[in-house]
């Protein structure tokens, strides 16, 4: 039995590795790659004027400290910092040298049951993150009274593939279990797979960070969903190894 891992560049190669570790055989298959977004040049102007900043992965927190480390621009010290997840916080709190809290459990809904986030009428917030995603942190926000501004600082382009190559090749390696860990890159793996080979796509165990990517893949055809409630490689190691669990919660 293995598992396919599409998380992309040092993450997912991390978490394979680390299942290796467990004696779990791992496959890594990036859905897309990134780089360095358009609004990067601008991003030092947009946060001085930020009264709230949330970072929506690790991504978007890396990629904006890269940028303010090249223009010599320390993170503002004034605004309340928040990221979807516990991890994007960790990262974020060492770079910034800030508080950043986040939510216990990590998606949109979440963060925005938040106090931080319950009165911003007329408050000026920056969603730092790639090109897309978290429009309902947006929408809500501005039904608040918020002054919400996106700044994408890193760029994700898919990564196409062939199934009728790659299908046989994972079967071969007899995977049972599939990461995804976001809805963008769950509908276009699914886009990528032809008729013939969904139906054993959609027998994979499934493993995805929230609720909401859970009931899109059910949407979709996938029949055995698990939420682990993070993307963070821990919580997923973490279900994928179950003794790795009970140990840690010992």
């Amino acid at each position: 039995m293995a598992v396919l891992v599409t998380r992309p560049g040092e993450q997912g190669q991390a978490l394979c590795q680390q299942l290796a570790l467990k004696g779990i055989e791992a496959i890594h298959h990036p859905l897309i790659t990134m780089q360095a977004g358009e609004n990067v040049s601008s991003l030092a102007s947009i946060l001085k004027r930020a009264d709230i900043i949330i970072a929506v992965s690790q991504h978007a927190a890396e990629y904006a400290h890269h940028v303010l480390t090249d223009l010599q621009t320390q993170w503002p010290h004034s605004a309340i910092y928040l990221a979807v997840g516990q991890k994007s916080a960790q990262f974020l709190s060492k770079r910034s040298q800030q508080k950043v809290d986040y939510p216990e459990i990590s998606d949109s809904e979440h963060l925005l049951q938040m106090p931080q986030l319950a009165h911003v009428s007329q408050q000026t917030v920056v969603i730092l993150r790639g090109n897309g995603g978290r429009e309902l942190i947006f929408d809500t926000l501005i039904d608040r009274g918020a002054k919400v501004e996106y700044c994408e600082v890193y760029k994700r382009e898919n990564l196409a593939f062939h199934s009728e190559i790659v299908v046989p090749f994972w079967q071969d390696k007899q995977i049972k279990q599939l990461i995804i860990t976001s809805s963008g890159q769950l509908n276009f793996f699914v886009e990528q797979i032809t008729p013939h080979y969904r139906d054993w796509i959609f027998s994979l165990e499934l493993f995805v960070p929230s609720e909401r990517i859970a009931i899109e893949a059910r949407r979709v055809g996938f029949h055995n969903v698990v939420n682990t409630g993070s993307a963070s490689n821990q919580e997923l190691l973490a279900t994928l190894w179950p003794n790795n669990r009970t140990k840690n919660d010992k």
